[in-house]
Parts: structure tokens; sequence; C-alpha cells
């Protein structure tokens, strides 16, 4: 209406100028009409008219793209996705939060869309997610953050296939053990029934066997692979073959095993004892370091705790030398004698001629000990009770872990001792019955176990404190995924140089720690040995990633939401008003002298 209003004002005065007041007629039609622009260019500007119009909300979309290594794994369609995406609108990737994002090739070990996308979303633009479907976090997105976003999904086509889903097994053997490993197999996609699993030790075939799933898709497995002649860190490499399998890098999985030259515990019973049979299937239960038992059934007579085969003595004592840690359940002579072990658990029973006090003894813990978590909130004297005690004076600088009071009344006793001195650790048990903790079951059982692996852990704990400053958390990574490092040096974390060689190729880096003493790598697929200050070892970033493997599609496709934003215009925006009233007055102007006016 205002539009109107100041058209029918400049007519209006153009008319009543050129026509009534100065009568010059048509003849002044052309000045008339630049009055009346003029005029009617001049209201609307005076005025400030006015109008809304609607466009799309935010501009050109942003395209995430998921960059996972599923996207490139067999009956992909990474090379249509990542073409479609670059025609929708400005392109990135996600997968992996931590990682970089600069490759052309999908190269992430996780599919995770929610931090993208509330990045994404926070910049007001129209969001469209680009996947195969198969997305980590999927399933956990609330309703209300894909609101208006759109999906498009380029689903992989079923292909037959097999992989390795897990290789579990020991991080430490004794050389001259047996290491198994347990290994677990599927397939999928319409697979044959057969196929063959191999295994690699320092990349030399050690072990062949077939694998029949007869008519399962999942078949697990006992793998056993000889340690004679190894040392040091062993890598372990299992491949599984099947005729017909279309993705083969989730075929092959790799383990890194220390080969120790004597197991890192040995545990001496004589005689033997229900607390020396518990205690060793519990430290080999807890315990990380290999674990070696020998029992002296008569004297003289050393046998092996796995099968009671015999063994001479100086098999004993030289197993005996070499542990880490040293566990003596009874008398101390024999092939112990004159042995100064690096860490020593003691229980000596009266076997040596200490003097023992019967009765029914109920124990509790002590705090500010290594071992006070093993009895946290536990009703420690509500336990089964312990039987004979051995009498023990704890020495100054001495920890006490473990009390006892005989029938619950009278003075405590303790019968759980530590101390570290001269480089060396030494634990003092005074106190049959602990296993009957074990043998109960529930949270006495539970308790038992802590308190074994919180003695197993303080006593072992001050070894090799000189070593590397830093150590890899996992030394077996899959593939797009980083090798992280944990601090172990001492002081603050600081930057240290790393060095990578696989093969003749060698990689340098820098270790950075974070608050939280870690620090990341990213490695290609392959072993290396690395080295660094203090220490060297080896890691392996495998082929295989869970991203190769069939996953649930968790994102299903949708079109965006065509959201529109109501925008206001002013009159005044619009300079080419301001150039056009202008020029009306200009012709006006003009026109008027061709008439010989002024």
């Amino acid at each position: 209406m205002t539009l109107l209003f100041a058209l029918a004002t400049g007519l209006s005065v153009a008319w009543l100028a050129y026509w009534r007041l100065e009568g010059l007629g048509r003849q002044a039609w052309a000045a008339a009409l630049c009055r009346a622009g003029a005029l009617t260019t001049l209201l609307v500007l005076l005025l400030d008219v006015g109008w809304s119009t609607t466009m799309p909300a935010g501009g050109r979309p942003l395209v995430l793209l998921d960059a996972s290594l599923s996207m490139d794994a067999a009956g992909a369609q990474w090379a249509a996705a990542r073409d479609s995406a670059a025609g929708w609108g400005e392109v990135r990737r996600f997968g992996d939060p931590a990682a970089g994002l600069d490759d052309t090739l999908p190269t992430l070990g996780r599919s995770e869309l929610r931090p993208a996308l509330i990045a994404a979303l926070a910049l007001g633009r129209p969001v469209v997610v680009v996947t195969d479907g198969e997305v980590t976090d999927g399933a956990e997105l609330e309703p209300d953050l894909l609101q208006g976003v759109g999906i498009r999904v380029f689903a992989r086509d079923s292909v037959p296939g097999a992989a390795i889903m897990r290789l579990d097994g020991p991080a430490i053997v004794s050389a001259g053990d047996t290491a198994r490993f347990e290994v677990e197999v599927v397939r999928f996609g319409g697979l044959g029934d057969t196929a063959q699993l191999g295994a690699r030790v320092n990349g030399r075939q050690a072990s062949r066997r077939s694998v029949r799933f007869q008519g399962g898709d999942h078949q697990q497995l006992t793998i056993e692979l000889p340690t004679a002649g190894l040392s040091g860190d062993v890598t372990v490499e299992v491949e599984l073959t099947a005729p017909g399998d279309r993705e083969l890098r989730d075929n092959t999985r790799w383990a890194v095993v220390h080969v120790t030259p004597a197991p890192g515990v040995v545990v001496l019973a004589s005689p033997p004892d229900w607390d020396s049979r518990f205690l060793y299937q519990t430290l080999r239960d807890v315990s990380e370091l290999p674990v070696k038992g020998f029992l002296e059934l008569q004297s003289g007579v050393w046998r092996e705790m796995d099968g009671l085969q015999p063994v001479a003595t100086s098999v004993v004592r030289r197993a005996a030398e070499g542990a880490d840690l040293l566990v003596i359940k009874g008398a101390r002579g024999g092939p112990a004698a004159g042995i100064r072990a690096r860490a020593l658990w003691l229980w000596p029973s009266g076997m040596g001629g200490e003097a023992q006090l019967g009765g029914e003894w109920y124990a509790s813990g002590s705090a500010g000990s290594p071992v006070a978590d093993a009895f946290l909130s536990l009703p420690v004297d509500s336990f089964p009770p312990l039987g004979p005690i051995t009498p023990i004076e704890p020495s100054e600088g001495e920890w006490v872990g473990l009390v006892a009071q005989l029938s619950r009344r009278g003075a405590e006793r303790p019968v759980l001792t530590g101390r570290a001195e001269g480089g060396t650790r030494r634990v003092l048990t005074a106190a049959d019955g602990l296993w009957r903790w074990a043998f109960r079951g529930g949270a006495s059982e539970q308790s038992y176990r802590a308190l074994v692996s919180a003695t197993v852990s303080w006593l072992v704990g001050g070894r090799d404190g000189a070593g590397a400053i830093a150590r890899p958390v996992r030394p077996v990574v899959p593939n797009g995924r980083p090798v992280v490092f944990d601090w172990s040096g001492v002081g603050t974390p600081r930057t240290v140089a790393v060095e990578f060689r696989s093969g003749e190729v060698v990689t340098r880096d820098t270790l950075r720690f974070d608050a939280a003493g870690r620090a990341e790598v990213r490695l290609s697929p392959g072993s290396y040995r690395y080295s660094l200050a203090g220490g060297n070892g080896v890691v392996v970033t495998e082929a295989w990633s869970e991203e190769y493997l069939p996953g649930a599609h968790t994102l299903m496709a949708r079109e965006p939401a065509r959201v529109v934003a109501a925008r206001s215009v002013s009159a005044r925006q619009w300079l080419a008003l301001f150039a056009l009233c202008i020029a009306c007055f200009a012709g006006e102007w003009w026109f008027r002298r061709r008439l010989g006016l002024r």
C-alpha cells in the first residue's frame, strides 16, 4: 500500500505541475514522467518502504562424509559416496575425533558420528550425513540431534568372506614352555565350510591346521606354539585362508609375546599343602608373569605342580635363581638355599622350626599398607578363620597388611608384613588357612584373589626401575588406531624421541605426553621395532580392523528437512533507488531545458 501511495503521489504532482499549472500538455510528457519517477522514488526512500522474502536457512549444506575403513571394505561404495558428497555441499570427514582428516581415502578405525554432528549443527547450516549406515554410535544418537539432518546411505554389498574375530594368548612365557592361543574365526556371505589356519613365529611357519565351520558361522580353536630357542619379544602372526574370501585384510591377527629365560614367578612348596595349591592357581590367574611351581612330596624328590612330573633339583634351583619373584611355602632350604631373590614371598608354616600358635584366628585388614585395598569395604572378620600362626615381630620400616585375633578376642598379632631394602622386596605370611577364603567363594574368594594380586604387584613393582621411560599400553593395535605409550619415567612427562624400524624403513617421531601421561603415534600396518631412551621393544599395527567386518546398520536414509528463513528487506538497502532518484531529477532538468524552461 505504501508503494502505491508513493506512486500515486508522484503521478499526481507531475500531472498538476505540467498540465494544470504550466499548461504544457503532451509536449512535456517526458519531463513529467521523470518528475513522477523522482518523486515516487524519493517518497519510497523517505518512508523507508520494506518487504520480506524467504531463502534457504544457513546457506550451503555441510556434508559429513564417513571416512572409516568400512567405506573401503569389499563391496563398499566409497568412490560413489565421495563424489556425490562433493556435489551436495562442503565436505567434512568424520570417524575418529582424535585422528587427522586430510587423506583422500577412508583410513579411520572408528565410525563415531556424534562429535562431528554436534560441531556441524552448531554452525546453523543444513547438514547431510553420507555413510554406509554402519556407524558405531548411530543407535545412541538422540532423535532431537538428528532432527532436520539428511542421511544418504551407500550400503556395501554382501560379499562372501571369513575373518579372525579374536586372538587371545599370554603376554609373557618362559623359554621352553608352550604358548597357547585361543582363536575365534567367523564366516559370512555364504562362504564355504572349510578354511586353513596358519601361524608364524617371527616370520617362520610354526603351525597349520584345517578349520571346518560344520554348519555354524563361528568356530573357536586353540593353537599351541613352542618357544624353545626363542627369547625377548616374539611376534606371532595367525592367518586364515578361505577359498572365495573377498576381503583379505581381516584374515590376519598379531600378538607380541615376551619370552623370558626363566619363569617370572616360581613357587617352591616343601611339603605341599592346601595353601600352596590355592596360591599357585591364583598366581596363574592374576599375574601377567609366567608362573612355575615345584613341590617336594618326599625329601629330595621334586615334581612339577602341573603334572607331577619329576624334575632334577638343579632344574628347580635354576628356575629359582632366574625368577623375578620367588615364593617359598614351608622350609626355606633345599634348592633355594643361598639364593638372593629380587623379590621374595616367604610362608614359613613352622617347617623351619618356628613356633606355632594353634586355634582359630580371625583376620582383619590394616590400613596404610600396599595391600589395604584388598579388604576395602569387606567384612574380613567374618571370613573363615585362619589356622596356626607363627609369632613375628615387624621391624622398623616394615608395613603390616593383615592382623589376626584368637577367637576374635585378645591382642592383634601381625600375620602379613612386608619390607623393601637394598633393592629387594620381601613379604612374610605368618598364617596358614588363607586357602579357606578362596574355597568358600563369594566376597572372601574375591578378597583372597585381590590380596594375592596386590602382594605380587608390590613385590615385583620395584624391579627394573631404570628401564624405558615410556612403554606401549598395548603392543598390537588394529588398523586405523594409534599406538599409545604410557609414561613410566621419573617426574613430569616430557617429549621423547622415538624411532620405529620395519625392515629397512626407519620412521622417526616424537612422543608428546598429555596430562594423563599418554602419547599417541599412528603407524601404517606392519611390524615395528621401536627404540627410545632407556628401552626398546616391538609394536604392531594390524591390517585387521573391525570396520572390515559386516556391521549393523544403525542409520537409515532420510531426506533433510527444507528449512527456510524469512528476511526483511528495506528500500534504503537498495543503492539503485538512490541512483534512480538522482537520474530522474537530472532527466527532468534536461527535458525542461529542451522546452526552454528553467
